[in-house]
Order: C-alpha cells, then structure tokens, then sequence
C-alpha cells in the first residue's frame, strides 16, 4: 500500500496495548477506524495480524497505512487552564512536573467533579502529544506538592519508587488540642465502614474485614497554647485518609477536617482570623528520580493556612525544623 511506514516501538512505549499505542501516537484516528483497519490487516506488528489489546514490546514493528479518512480533529488545549495548570508548578524537567496542588481542586473526576487535575493535564501535553500523568494522588482538601510523570516510562520508574516507599513526604498540619507526646509514631489498622453520610475510614483491629496497616511519624512543631498546634507529620504507609485517621486517634483532629474533627465533641470558641478550609497541606516532596537526580520540593502554604498561621503566631521562617523528617527531630 502505497505511503506505508514501519514505525519502532520505543522502550518508553513497551508493554502498551496496541490500540492505545495508536491513541497515543495518532489521536486523530478514531477508534472505530482504527478497528477497521486492524480487522482488514492494514494495521500489523512485525507482519503480522494483531487485535487491538495485544501488548507491544520494544523493537517491534508497526506498519502504519495512510491515515486519511474518517479521522476527527486531535483534542484542543484550552489556552486558559494551559495557562493555569502552569501557574502551578513547583519543578519541572524532562520527566516530571511538581504542583502545587490548590486546596479545594480534586486530583481526579468523580462523581460531579467535572475540573480536575488529571483532566487539566491534557492542556499540557509533552512534544510527542503525551498527556503527563499523575504518579501519587491528594484529597481534594489537601494542598502542597504532587508528582506528575510527563512520560509512561517515567510513570511506570516512579511508580516503583512510591510502592518501595522510599519517597519521602513530609505534611503539616493544624490540629485542634496538642498531640501527647510532642512526638512520636501512630501505628494502627484501618478500614474502609459505611456512615450516615457515605463511607470513611476507621480503626479497626488485625484481622477485622479490609484491615490494612498503616503507620505515621509526627512532631509538635509550635503551639497556641493548648488549644492548636502545627504538626509536621510522615506517613510510612499510604492509606486513605490516613494522617487525617491518625490525629483523630491522638485526640487531635485537623482544624476544619468535614469528616474527622466533630464539633459536637469540642467546647470551644473559634478565634478570630482563622482560615476555613482542611488544615493539611503536602508541604515537601524528597525522592530519586530515574535520571538519578535527587528531587526535593516544597510548597508554599494556601491562603487559607496562612491566615491561621498569623492568627495564630505560628512563624515558618522563624521554625526551619518544620520541614525536617518528624522521625528524626
């Protein structure tokens, strides 16, 4: 066929299917024309027949025919959330993005959830036309720092990293009451228990239905007498709501937490000046990249920490222990 190519598979495309090979490469190909010309045998790898959900390995072969009907127009970025989703990186190199995630903005869609991180990234493709993709994830409320990979091969290494556990995450927060001791480690089994309202997480013993282990280090960083206190806090462990689970075990529970910190249980009286919103924030991100380059990252606070820091009298410039490994302080 006339104007036939062969094209390689690059070792960052190994093990992808075929049909999203060819929504990578060619995103103007809708997919029904592309199930065409896989069932004619137009489309082959290494001459050979394949179905769209057969895996590609490096080195392969892929014999593309001329790509020149029925195809649509490839998505359109929208100059304006480009703009935005720039507007927060923290880092940036050949294979990764750090954001500053905004406090309130959903990582990934949901049910009613149309804007989203992940959506937003299709605004920003890399030169090949890949989107980045999101390697860790935050609760919607959480701000601070979040790994993008701007390449699959660069997903798939950092991938590897955060299930070896080996990134290290340091968060802060603003509790309600002062966690006793100043530091330590809370080590305990959650699991997933329907409520009134949906579903959260909850302690449980081993071996109770949906146990998993999850485990904690924080330190008292400042205090407002006994009423607040900025904690720096490391999770070892990656569990839903976790850091949020484990204040509320200490007695502690994050200032405006909509799920974990009950007014009902607090006599209190809020201070003036505090900001609204889940005190929690992703503060630094420390890891080796596949480059092996050494990332470390930190984010800035929202708006809304930093009016309850002032309110409060808690001075991140004066307090340069805050960003240090609560374990080791």
């Amino acid at each position: 066929m006339a104007g036939v190519t062969l094209v390689e598979v690059t070792p960052d495309d190994a093990g992808m299917r075929v049909d999203r090979w060819f929504q990578r490469h060619y995103p103007q190909l809708p997919f029904s024309h592309l199930q065409k010309m896989l069932r004619a045998g137009h489309i082959r790898v290494d001459k050979k027949r394949v179905r769209a959900n057969e895996r590609l390995d490096a080195g392969m072969q892929v014999r593309v025919p001329p790509i020149v009907e029925g195809v649509r127009e490839a998505p359109k970025v929208d100059p304006a959330e480009a703009a935005f989703i720039r507007s927060l990186i923290l880092y940036e190199d050949e294979q990764v993005l750090v954001l500053n995630k905004p406090h309130g903005l959903a990582v990934q869609g949901g049910s009613g959830t149309k804007r989203h991180i992940d959506g937003l990234l299709k605004n920003i493709p890399n030169k090949k036309g890949e989107v980045p993709r999101l390697v860790h994830r935050l609760d919607r409320d959480t701000s601070g720092c979040l790994l993008v990979a701007k390449t699959r091969g660069a997903a798939a290494e950092l991938g590897k990293v955060f299930a070896s556990r080996s990134a290290r995450k340091i968060y802060w927060a603003v509790t309600v009451g002062v966690p006793n001791p100043p530091q330590g480690r809370i080590s305990c089994f959650l699991a997933k228990r329907g409520t009134g309202d949906g579903e959260q997480m909850v302690v449980v013993d081993k071996g109770d239905e949906g146990a998993q282990h999850s485990m904690s280090h924080y330190a008292v960083i400042d205090r407002a007498g006994q009423q607040f206190a900025w904690v720096s806090l490391k999770p070892v462990t990656g569990r839903t709501h976790q850091l949020r689970v484990h204040l509320q075990e200490l007695g502690t529970p994050i200032l405006d937490d909509p799920r974990y910190f009950n007014l009902d249980n607090w006599n209190w009286t809020r201070p003036d000046g505090l900001g609204e919103g889940l005190h929690l924030h992703a503060r630094r991100l420390s890891l080796a990249l596949p480059s092996g380059k050494r990332l470390d990252v930190t984010a800035p606070l929202p708006e809304h920490m930093k009016n309850t820091f002032s309110a409060l009298g808690f001075d991140v410039k004066q307090t340069p222990e805050a960003d240090q490994d609560p374990e080791e302080q």
